[in-house]
């Protein structure tokens, strides 16, 4: 699988360039940015072959099979949807798009064409959420409560994720993790009962939490910022009738976590092994393209997920991104 990047971001090199290393069936053939120098400096840095002069080349190079969609968030939808439209399969990344209305048509998009399109939800395709989910499934008996955090501290307040016209606010950036996380850890599709925000300026939030509710009756809270009294916790936890789960950093288990699971009163530690979540997430791409099997992060779940977050801000009070 030949795969292009759109822009010159600073995640590629750590979940796409480095991951292709380890990926013998992706090469990262192409690189495009709105500054040909600079992406053709970004070329030479990191070895690859091609350089566009512009996003629309790089899509339709007929050379490249896949597209790689980091550019900011109000973008997401535009050149995942010209990506399909010439043939290309696109690994986006999250959040999907700006709202639920636009993933919809990406999502309609995508199942006419009939290429892969998935989220780069990369923490989903570690072994430690297959682990996580075999004890929720197993274990921890009827789920009545799921938590998650997602809270990391960016003073930097030019940085776009604080730009509402682009798609930011810590829901976005932070937060669709932990909307993701807690979907995926819960007994079904949640429904939002309230939320709150901190903002930064006019309609961008630098904190929110919300509390949802799921179709049996279990509870479920969220909580994300990038500015707040909680600088850092990135965690999940599941409490059960019979016990809990909580994991410490899902998001990048690679560099350390810890999952502690209590059961009947018996609490215990395990460690789950395995390659780092970009990794994972690109050999799960690659497979999807090459194989057919299906990910884990498909359109559909973008679908939902958006919903969830614009719900979150109707609650909150502020806009839905991509609506102002």
């Amino acid at each position: 699988m030949r795969i292009g990047t759109l822009g010159a971001a600073r995640i590629t090199p750590t979940a796409l360039i480095k991951p292709a290393r380890a990926v013998p069936e992706v090469e990262v053939a192409a690189v495009a940015a709105r500054d040909r120098s600079r992406a053709a400096e970004f070329a030479a840095k990191h070895g690859i072959p091609h350089v566009h002069g512009s996003y629309e080349d790089l899509v339709a190079d007929p050379s490249l099979t896949a597209v790689y969609n980091p550019l900011p968030n109000a973008l997401h939808a535009e050149w995942t949807l010209k990506a399909i439209e010439a043939g290309k399969h696109v690994l986006c990344e999250k959040p999907f798009t700006s709202n639920a209305a636009e993933a919809r048509t990406v999502a309609d998009a995508a199942a006419r064409s009939g290429v892969v399109v998935m989220e780069a939800f990369h923490y989903r395709y570690h072994p430690l959420m297959e682990r996580a989910l075999e004890i929720v499934g197993t274990q921890l008996g009827e789920v009545r409560h799921v938590e998650t955090w997602m809270c990391f501290p960016l003073p930097r307040f030019s940085d776009i994720r604080y730009s509402l016209k682009l798609g930011g606010g810590a829901l976005m950036d932070a937060g669709c993790y932990a909307v993701h996380c807690l979907r995926t850890l819960g007994p079904g599709e949640p429904s939002v009962v309230a939320a709150a925000a901190l903002t930064k300026s006019p309609g961008v939030d630098r904190a929110m939490a919300a509390d949802l509710r799921f179709p049996g009756g279990a509870t479920g809270r969220l909580h994300a910022s990038m500015w707040s009294g909680q600088l850092l916790k990135i965690a999940a936890r599941v409490e059960g009738e019979r016990g809990s789960l909580h994991i410490t950093n899902f998001v990048a288990p690679q560099f350390f976590h810890r999952m502690t699971v209590t059961v009947d009163g018996v609490r215990r530690r395990e460690r789950v092994a395995g390659d780092a979540t970009y990794t994972c997430q690109l050999r799960a791409f690659a497979a999807a393209v090459g194989q057919g099997t299906p990910p884990l992060t498909p359109p559909a779940d973008s679908v939902a997920n958006m919903t969830i977050i614009d719900d979150i801000y109707r609650k909150a009070g502020l806009p839905v991104r991509g609506a102002v």
